[in-house]
């Protein structure tokens, strides 16, 4: 074998040519600098410091979704006809071959059936919307249970709201653009609610369906909600989110050097980058394993709308699911006045949707309001440090469940031979009464969690070990906790409730006496002296019983 050696005349015209390009670069990196001040950006943004925690990944796992959703819905973009013309089908899927359908559901099966990729793009598109909202949904409640709303993140919080909201838009609007029985039945729901609003609702129906309904016109209307309004709002909204989360800094878990003052974690480059990276395609690799392996909104299978049937067992997504279920749940009750129809039927549950809506969107100023706090946090509150708080979003959780329950009766009734009469009467009473359990056993959990947390601050961890002294007197021994996990649980807020009068209304007194009479007494500095003078008083009785010696006579035996 023969090797070769570049000669030094190419080593050297390398060499220039790569010390050339550097010297553009820094020229050019200098202009550009010199002009929009990048690199002081650059060097702020990349040294900013966010700590590390599996329950912060949430909103990664949301952004990443909606970064492929944007690159499956523009693949799609260029193959989908947004038009409600009438064709008679001609394409490969059999079945439906001679059938009438708008141009809407013809291209829909090309692109599934003709168009290579097209159905894997389609089932990513879907998928990635459903990951995209179980990522917010959770994101959010992670959020509401650590308190990390509070001040200065309450305008954060209507954003991260704003942005729940759109993406319950965007997936009802994507959805219904196929044009099947099953997104057709979900539009006429939305004419429905419209058309039950007293006065005005007619005028609204005609106003976005062009007409009376189906109309020629909601599809492609919907098609310029799905892929032009509203993702330039979700997108302006993230650039809002990312800016207040870098100008406030990220909150932290309590724990060893964290205080309101300093955030305890690693840099954005290169630990944070090389990670978010690594995250992003894993997130895209798990999203693109499911969409090649598991069918989801196969609108062959329903075939074009019809305004006449309504598919059995149909029902939304899982993030609409709570609104099918309050239709399903009210009984038909409507009454008349004026020559108006007022459908109760219609408007009670669109009256809780939106005390649903308003509850969560308002929740941080009215615990701001009823705390009297205006503190800035950055540490984040341990749940069951809060449990009124815990209990409402329990609660919250509870309805909303219910509600997506209900929309499944008729399948729940059939697997499980129930009476559908029997299960939504069950349904009915249960939206009363479950709420209300699951705040109260909610709440009593979290104050016997921190009756033992207390416990254990003040006298260490129990071991199950126990000694008998030469008195007949019986001791537990106690493994001692270090100085920084004491501190975490003893570090939390004591809240205590008001009391009307000095400028705080009765009102507002009643709401904190709610929210803070129940509570258990935070470990004060002089309890924790007594509990550790005690702890080594009895350490030094077990030691003289012991001979410092904690095995028990078994392991004695085995050793």
């Amino acid at each position: 074998m023969t090797t070769t050696t570049p000669s030094p005349r190419k080593q050297a015209s390398v060499d220039a040519d790569s010390s050339r390009v550097h010297k553009l670069g820094a020229v050019g990196g200098d202009w550009l600098d010199q002009r929009v001040a990048g690199g002081g950006l650059v060097k702020f943004m990349a040294r900013k410091i966010f700590p590390d925690h599996w329950s912060f990944m949430f909103g990664e796992v949301a952004l990443y979704s909606f970064v492929i959703l944007l690159i499956s819905g523009t693949f799609l973009t260029m193959f989908f006809d947004p038009s409600m013309e009438e064709v008679v089908y001609s394409g490969p899927y059999v079945p439906l071959q001679g059938e009438t359908m708008s141009r809407a559901y013809e291209s829909t099966l090309e692109i599934s059936f003709e168009l290579r990729g097209g159905l894997l793009f389609r089932q990513m598109h879907h998928w990635a919307c459903l990951v995209f909202m179980v990522a917010i949904f959770v994101h959010m409640f992670r959020v509401f249970f650590t308190g990390a709303f509070r001040k200065p993140r309450e305008l954060n919080w209507i954003v991260g709201f704003t942005l729940m909201v759109l993406g319950m838009v965007a997936g009802f609007s994507g959805y219904s653009l196929p044009d099947d029985v099953l997104s057709g039945n979900g539009v006429r729901i939305i004419d429905g609610l419209m058309k039950a609003i007293p006065v005005v609702g007619t005028y609204l129906s005609m106003l976005l369906f062009g007409g009376e309904f189906p109309g020629t016109d909601i599809i492609p209307r919907l098609f310029t909600i799905h892929i032009l309004l509203v993702p330039a709002l979700i997108l302006g909204l993230i650039g809002v989110h990312l800016v207040l989360l870098v100008l406030h800094k990220h909150t932290q878990y309590p724990g060893p050097g964290r205080t309101e003052r300093n955030v305890v974690g690693f840099p954005v480059f290169p630990v944070y980058a090389a990670k978010a990276g690594g995250f992003f395609f894993l997130v895209f690799g798990v999203i693109t394993l499911i969409s090649a392996t598991t069918s989801i909104n196969a609108v062959w299978v329903y075939g074009p709308y019809d305004p006449s049937p309504v598919s059995a067992g149909s029902q939304p997504d899982w993030y609409m699911l709570w609104t099918d279920g309050g239709l399903r749940l009210i009984p038909g009750w409507e009454f008349t006045i004026f020559g108006y129809v007022i459908s109760l039927n219609m408007l009670i549950p669109f009256a809780v949707y939106g005390l649903l809506l308003a509850s969560l969107a308002l929740y941080p100023f009215i615990e701001a309001w009823v705390t009297g706090d205006d503190r800035e946090h950055h540490l984040n509150d341990l749940p069951y440090n809060a449990p009124v708080r815990t209990g409402l979003g329990v609660a919250w959780l509870m309805v909303y469940l219910i509600l997506a329950l209900a929309a499944t009766n008729d399948l729940i009734a059939i697997a499980l031979n129930l009476s559908i009469n029997d299960l939504t009467w069950a349904f009915r009473i249960g939206i009363f009464v479950a709420p209300v359990l699951a705040f109260f056993i909610t709440k009593r959990l979290c104050l016997s969690i921190q009756r033992q947390k207390r416990q254990k601050a003040l006298h260490g961890e129990e071991t199950s070990r126990v000694v008998r002294t030469g008195t007949g007197e019986m001791l537990e021994i106690h493994a001692p906790l270090s100085d920084y996990d004491r501190w975490v649980l003893v570090q939390h807020d004591d809240y205590r409730p008001l009391s009307a009068g000095k400028g705080v209304s009765s009102l507002r007194a009643k709401a904190s006496s709610f929210f803070f009479k129940d509570r258990i007494e935070p470990v004060t500095p002089a309890e924790l002296r007594a509990a550790l003078e005690h702890a080594g008083h009895e350490k030094h009785v077990i030691d003289e019983a012991t001979g410092g010696d904690y095995r028990t006579p078994a392991e004695k035996v085995v050793h």
